[in-house]
Order: C-alpha cells, then structure tokens, then sequence
C-alpha cells in the first residue's frame, strides 16, 4: 500500500514523459486508469505492449475522443478521478471538448496534469518538438559533451523523464497535498523546457560565481577535470572517477599508485590535460575488473561503467532490490523507497482495454454505468 494508495488517477494515453509520470504515481500505489485509443488491427498502428515497461500498474479502457459520444463517456470517469494526465499539445482538450475549465465543472476538487514540451502559451507552445529540442532551448544541451566536440544529448533523460514525467509528478503531488487543504482542484502546467531549466539551477550561479564557463568540456563537471571522467581499462571498458574533493583525490592518487609521483597539482587548470595523460595511462594498464577490486572498499570515488544488465546484477543493487521483474522484463524497481507505505510495480503493461470493466467497477461505478459508458464507446476487455 503505497503513500498514494487511494489516489484515482486517469490518464490519457501519450508518450514519453506522461507515461513516466504514471508509473510513478502508479508504483506509489495510485490507482491509474489509462485511457487508450482504440487501434484498428489492420491499420498496423499498435505497438506490442508487453515490453512498453513504463505502461506498468494500469488498466485500461479504449475510448475514440472524436466520437460523438466520448466527451460524455470521459466527463463521467473524470468525475470518479482525483488526477487527470495528458500530454496533448496545448488546444487539442479545449477541442475535443475536454479542456481543464470543462472538467473541473464537472469535478471541482480534480487536478489537472498538463504536459507539454513548451508550456500552455508562450509563442513556441504550438510547436512540434522532442526531449532534444526542449534541453537545446533550455541552456542544458550546449554543456554536455567533450572540449572541442559538438552538444551530446544525454540519451531523453533530462528532457522526457528528469524535466518532463518528473516534474509533473511532483506537481501533482503538490497540487493534491494542496487540493486535500482547500478542497478546490488546480491545473499543474509541466513544460520540460522549464524542467530541463530547472534542473540546471546549479550551474546558473556557479556560472554567476565565476566557477563555471559556457566552454563545454572544460569545467569541472563536464569532462573538463580529469579527476571527474570515465577511462578506459586494458580490456576497452571503461570506469568513472569523481574524486572532487581533496581527500577522496587523495585516496584515488594512492589506489592508482600514484600517491608518490610528480604529479601537477589538482586543480592547475593548465596542466590538466597532463594529469590527464597520467590518468589514462595508468587504467590502461589493467582490466576493470582489477581496479574495482583495487578500489573495492575505498572512498577514491571509483565506480566501474556498467551495462544496463551489469547494473542490475551489482550486488549493492541486488542487496537493495533495485530491480524488479515483471512478466519477463527485468526494470528497474519502484523509487524512493518509504519506511511505511513502500511502492510496488504491481502489474505488467496492459493490453487496450485490459481489466477495464473491474477498474470501472472500483471506482464506483454501478454495472448499468459501465454498460453506459460502453454503449457511448467505452471499449474494454474484461
């Protein structure tokens, strides 16, 4: 029973981001009813969903939101929320008839989760746009990436999921929090520009402070320290180092065996490509599997770069759960962790309409209702 146990969430059927944002409200055990499109087979639009692992803990109901009937059939089950999600751009609620000022006529105490790349307004929020366009206008994609090189996006980590399904997440949580004391609903407005934003407030003042450059790949953070990169080891794997502070550096000097040579001091800029140099000569010497067990117990702030598969059979990993299996998908387990109320990923992804007819059911409504909503196009399997 997870701290959100009791939370009726629907959701309207997006990518990315918005299904991120219901997984974890999902794993925190609210009970998320995924509104899907229904996909005619032999157009060859649906995607197998065994394997879509952010869809897990829902079920699901079909619903066409151009059909005559659908705003009727939706208003209904959005009485019976406590959260709405969409992902849509901004005006296409409004237009299908479903828009934040309808839906909370209908359900006063309903929050509204909106996610969009750009935001509600603004002059770009009609725009098309992905995780790397949204982290480019954000200032964060010029920072990453090696001196000299070209942006790398960081897979669509900080745009989608960090800056996107994240934030509305807790902005949700916020806007319930704040529901339960008022008793009035709100629309949380989630642009992952302005995540992406967000999530760069540090370097915002140490830019500010003189401590950071718009020169990628020269600052501390960024591959520009050679005490903070990844090398690569004799049989072409690779580890991160991240000894920032002087007694971790200290430390990592000493497991590299290097506490004794002539070395440039730390943090003299000029000379860090040569410390550099030294650096990588050194793990090249060996495998990665003999430095973890060289820094096996150290705080030199060593870590081996992993797979996907070698993260999640580390043994800390094994030892804290950190993965958990659903259907045959190994995934990456519910987070944080609660002393009271933990989270659980409680069912593999659904098929459309999978296990419809009971969430309908738990959440009030009489079996003439559901038969109502299925004869206004509520499509649903069992």
């Amino acid at each position: 029973m997870g701290p959100l146990t009791g939370v009726k969430v629907l959701e309207f059927e997006a990518i990315g981001p918005v299904p991120f944002c219901g997984m974890m409200l999902a794993d925190m055990g609210a009970d998320v009813l995924l509104v899907d499109r229904p996909v005619d087979p032999q157009l060859g639009l649906e995607r197998a969903r065994w394997y879509d692992t952010m869809l897990r803990g829902r079920r699901s109901v079909t619903l066409d939101l151009k059909a005559s009937d659908s705003v009727v059939a939706a208003l209904e089950m959005v009485r019976k929320a406590d959260v709405v999600l969409e992902g849509f751009r901004p005006g296409v609620m409004e237009r299908l008839g479903l828009g934040p000022e309808v839906m909370l006529a209908a359900n006063p105490k309903l929050v509204v989760g909106r996610m969009t790349g750009w935001g509600q307004d603004g002059p770009l929020a009609p725009r098309a746009g992905h995780d790397i366009n949204y982290i480019a206008m954000s200032g964060v994609l010029h920072g990453i990436g090696r001196v000299g090189g070209a942006p790398v996006p960081p897979l669509n980590l900080v745009g989608d999921f960090g800056g996107g399904g994240m934030l509305l997440a807790f902005g949700i949580a916020c806007a319930i929090a704040e529901t339960q004391r008022s008793g009035v609903g709100q629309v949380v407005d989630a642009a992952m520009v302005e995540g992406a934003s967000l999530l760069s407030t540090m370097f915002w003042g140490m830019q500010a402070g003189g401590r950071w450059s718009d020169a990628r790949g020269e600052n501390i953070l960024d591959t520009g320290a050679p005490w903070y990169d990844v090398y690569e080891t004799l049989d072409h794997k690779f580890v991160a180092i991240g000894a920032i502070e002087p007694k971790f550096y200290a430390e990592l000097l000493e497991h590299m065996g290097l506490a004794n040579a002539t070395l440039p001091a730390q943090n003299e800029r000029a000379q860090w490509p040569e410390l550099r140099r030294h650096f990588a000569q050194v793990f090249a010497s060996k495998t990665r599997a003999e430095w973890c067990n060289i820094f096996a117990g150290s705080d030199a702030c060593f870590s081996p770069v992993l797979t996907f598969a070698e993260a999640k059979d580390h043994p800390h990993n094994v030892a804290r759960h950190g993965h958990v299996t659903l259907g045959t998908i190994d995934q990456p387990a519910p987070a944080p962790r609660f002393s009271r109320t933990p989270g659980a990923a409680r069912h593999v992804p659904p098929e459309r309409g999978a296990r419809g007819a009971e969430a309908l059911a738990d959440w009030g409504f009489t079996r003439t209702g559901i038969e109502q909503l299925r004869a206004q196009g509520v499509g649903f399997i069992s």
